[in-house]
């Protein structure tokens, strides 16, 4: 039987698990839309699109937690069209609607980045930095380049693009999501290889030009595994009912 616990407490406790006031964002991570001051059953996703409301509503939810929330920099700040349309199905079904975008990326043992490292059995590098969102590591012993994009095919359900530049890939950097540009950083760094979920014309470009291979495995693809490791996470710990619901988005 799941336990419920009070909605402020919960927050506290991911704002500090999570680190947030180590994070200059671009969003505000935590609570966004409040609803129920008790919390129990939990619905968590990638992103708060209008089909993840709908299943968390079919679920009876009182609380959505996800990585992509609203109220981003530099967006309109009216509440108008679909961000209305969503806003005002939470608020009718009290659901809270909590996010928290870096801080999950970063976070070492549940966020985007650990967890994808962890699916691809990479040992990960120990950061000085918790706040940095690219992470390296290497492959022992080292792999080839073609083993690693059907290792990510296979893993992530999704077929990568792969610029192919090297054979065998032995250090790796890699930045979950819309982390792309990260790819002058990690061939800086040595790396044999750079992934990331989203490639853009000068990508390609770059991973030739510097001699370092690319993978784009897709945004959402490579971001579903740190939001389900904290539902998880939640559900050990305070023994709240925990649903991951996978929207599915070939991006």
């Amino acid at each position: 039987m799941s336990t419920a616990m009070d909605r402020k407490t919960l927050i506290r406790y991911l704002d500090d698990f999570l680190v947030v006031d180590q994070f200059r964002d671009y969003c505000p991570n935590g609570l966004q839309v409040e609803g129920s001051p008790v919390v129990q059953n939990v619905v968590t996703g990638v992103t708060a699109s209008a089909a993840l409301i709908d299943k968390a509503i079919a679920l009876k939810a009182d609380t959505l937690l996800v990585h992509h929330g609203y109220f981003w920099k530099g967006e309109s700040p009216e509440i108008v069209g679909i961000k209305a349309n969503r806003i005002r199905k939470l608020i009718q079904n009290n659901i809270n609607l909590v996010a928290y975008h870096l801080p999950l990326d970063a976070h070492p043992v549940v966020g985007n980045n650990a967890q994808l490292a962890k699916l691809l059995g990479i040992a990960q590098a120990e950061s000085s930095d918790p706040t940095s969102v690219l992470a390296t590591g290497a492959f022992s012993p080292p792999i080839k380049s073609v083993e690693l994009a059907e290792r990510l095919s296979q893993t992530l359900n999704r077929a990568p693009l792969h610029s192919a530049v090297v054979d065998e890939i032995k250090s790796v950097a890699w930045c979950t999501g819309g982390g792309q540009d990260f790819i002058e950083q990690a061939a800086d760094l040595g790396c044999d290889a750079f992934i990331s979920g989203e490639v853009s014309e000068r990508t390609v470009l770059l991973s030739r030009e510097l001699g370092i291979d690319f993978f784009a495995a897709g945004h959402h693809a490579t971001e579903r595994y740190g939001i389900k490791a904290l539902g998880e996470h939640l559900n050990e710990k305070f023994g709240l009912d925990v649903s991951f619901v996978d929207i599915d988005n070939p991006a």
